[in-house]
This record gives structure tokens, sequence and C-alpha cells, in this order.
């Protein structure tokens, strides 16, 4: 890795790991994290590679991002506050969640670039992927589990702030 992606790794993780508590559901802290990670998607996705099974791969890594997505969605709590604002709670579940993953990658990127580059590399070439789909596997698997984080929130909170209806 080099320092580009391990300032960029540690800094969504601070970002996520910001949310931790319990905050009032304001627009930036729901909308900072889909900025940084647009941000890192118009860096590296460009050329997105689709020869072989990249695309397949890829879109693995969007299913797993969703999946890790709804798991730190749910493991906010959207309620109202006592003085009627939305108020968003992340526990330790949701921490523990964004530091393995974060920190996952990491060290994988570290194994895959170190003493797992062989293995990486086999794998690879056995299953038809290339480098650079590496890199976008993990970019939108990031996509994909902050949009589904923060699009489950945006319900729950619309949800709560929507006026009651009576039939």
């Amino acid at each position: 890795m080099n320092l580009t992606e391990w300032i960029l790794n540690f800094g969504i993780l601070a970002v996520m790991l910001s949310q931790f508590g319990e905050h009032t559901a304001t627009r930036r802290r729901l909308v900072l994290p889909l900025v940084i990670v647009a941000i890192v998607a118009v860096n590296f996705l460009p050329g997105t590679p689709t020869v072989g099974n990249d695309v397949a791969f890829e879109a693995s890594g969007v299913a797993i991002g969703l999946l890790l997505g709804a798991l730190a969605g749910a493991a906010v709590r959207v309620r109202v506050g006592s003085a009627g604002q939305v108020t968003l709670t992340a526990g330790w579940a949701y921490a523990v969640l964004w530091t393995a993953v974060i920190g996952g990658r990491m060290l994988f990127a570290l194994w895959a670039s170190g003493p797992g580059s062989h293995a990486v590399a086999a794998f690879s070439m056995t299953h038809a992927i290339t480098g650079a789909a590496w890199t976008s596997f993990f970019v939108l698997m990031a996509l994909a589990m902050i949009g589904t984080r923060t699009a489950l929130i945006l319900l729950a909170k619309q949800r709560l702030s929507a006026p009651a209806r009576f039939a």
C-alpha cells in the first residue's frame, strides 16, 4: 500500500468512527462519508477493467459491500430525540464492524503485496482476474457499504420525520 492508500483508509475509518456514540442526524454527518468515498471512486475507478472475470469479481465486491452496509445500517439506532430532532446512536457493534472491514482491507493489501503475492497472483490467474480489478473490487465494496448504510439511515430518518397519516 502506498501513502495515499494509507491516508484514505485511515481517513474513511476516522470519519466512520466519528459516527460512534449519539449524534443529531445532520446532513453533514450523513453526506460526508459519501463525499469521501466518491472522491476515492473518481481517483481509483476510471478505467475499471472489464476483461476475463473482472466484472463478476467487481460485482461480488458490490454484493459484499451491500451486505456489510446493511449490517452497518442495522447497527445504528435512529430515533426522535427529546428536542424532536432525529438522533443516531452507533455503538460498539458499529465501531467493531468498521474497524474490522477497513483493517481487514489494509491487512489484505499488506499481505497481497508481500508474503501473499504469489497466492493472489495464482488466484487471479486461475480465475482470470486482472490486478486492477482488485482495486475496483475494494473501492466498489466501500461505495456499496457506505451507500447502503447511508440509505438505510436516511430511510429510517425519513420515516421518523414524516407526519403521521391516518386512514
